[in-house]
């Protein structure tokens, strides 16, 4: 089991209603993580549609996830 610091933005901070939470996981891939919390919090964006930073640093879907680790999850952001 993991100990996780996620955070949110846009689309997904309104969708959770929390810009940030800690949570205990078994998920070893930022992939496998957003399928969890989208399964928990109907988040409407499919996986490929998101980027994972951890700890501060854009990462593979399919990098692995540390103890402790802090995970922000960034949709697709409009701008002009």
């Amino acid at each position: 089991m993991l100990t996780l610091h996620v955070e949110y933005f846009a689309i997904l901070r309104e969708q959770r209603g929390l810009t940030q939470e800690t949570l205990t996981t078994t998920a070893a891939t930022p992939t496998a993580l957003y399928a969890e919390l989208r399964a928990r919090h109907a988040f409407t964006l499919p996986a490929d549609r998101i980027r994972a930073a951890v700890n501060d640093e854009f990462v593979a879907a399919t990098a692995l996830l540390r103890d402790g680790d802090r995970i922000v999850f960034i949709p697709p952001v409009a701008g002009g």
